[in-house]
């Protein structure tokens, strides 16, 4: 049978969610956790591949299971087991065709910056105490509809077969001291939105106008957009799939 399973994740003590050689991931740590506890081979795969340092309010992964899961009780038994830093949330059994990957419609992300110096969330916003022009921020969101194609925001060397995107969603909100910028879209590329924020800095900088962020993105050349903003300020937070819709 297949499963869904629901849960969250601080991503300071890991190298991203993929497993990779020689260094520790999420993606592994549930593997060998399910492996264990469930007493046979399980591997994840996941709603998408966060990055080094990248938190998800929430995640999803399936794996396939020769059996039923009580999901309060694995729920309880799994998070027991797990380091503080993961937690689930639900096991939901799917079609046996469903994919955690593939059939989610849509991400939803948020960057979160504080201005003044916190040391109570230095480990979860990003420290940027220069003024900004959120109008501006604002203004230059409106373009992101007007595109599809962001390769000038994604990591070089990739291996993706097209750097298209569908955003549907994209704005930024203040809150007292916290600023929070959102972006939805069907997919996103390696390493996109930290450099669709840092681009976005520079406008409430005044460093570069709302044409140039245009001209960006039409240029295709990820060196002429701005710098990525550190990792530990973004958040995965939803993940949309058609059959969920209803429950979740």
């Amino acid at each position: 049978m297949r499963y869904f399973i629901k849960f969250a994740y601080n991503g300071k003590n890991y190298f991203g969610f993929q497993i990779q050689p020689n260094a520790i991931s999420i993606q592994e740590t549930l593997d060998k956790a399910l492996s264990l506890l469930l007493k046979q081979k399980i591997e994840i795969v996941g709603a998408g591949r966060t990055d080094s340092g990248v938190h998800a309010k929430e995640m999803y992964a399936h794996f396939d299971y020769d059996g039923e899961i009580d999901s309060k009780y694995w729920t309880k038994k799994l998070n027991s087991y797990l380091p503080n830093d993961i937690v689930i949330f639900d096991f939901i059994q799917v079609d046996d065709e469903a994919h955690a990957r593939f059939d989610a419609t849509s991400r939803t992300y948020e960057y979160y910056i504080h201005s003044y110096k916190d040391v109570f969330n230095q480990d979860g916003s990003w420290y940027f105490s220069k003024e900004l022009d959120i109008d501006k921020m604002n203004k230059a969101c409106d373009l992101l509809f007007k595109h599809i194609d962001f390769e000038c925001f994604s990591k070089v060397n990739t291996d993706v077969h097209t750097f298209n995107c569908i955003i549907t969603k994209a704005y930024w909100i203040q809150k007292e001291n916290q600023l929070i910028f959102t972006i939805k879209a069907d997919r996103f590329l390696r390493n996109m939105v930290r450099a669709i924020v840092g681009t976005m800095i520079n406008i409430g900088l005044g460093k570069i106008s709302i044409d140039d962020f245009e001209k960006i993105i039409e240029s295709k050349n990820r060196s002429k957009a701005g710098f990525s903003v550190p990792a530990h300020g973004l958040y995965l937070v939803k993940v949309n799939y058609p059959y969920f819709e209803a429950n979740f």
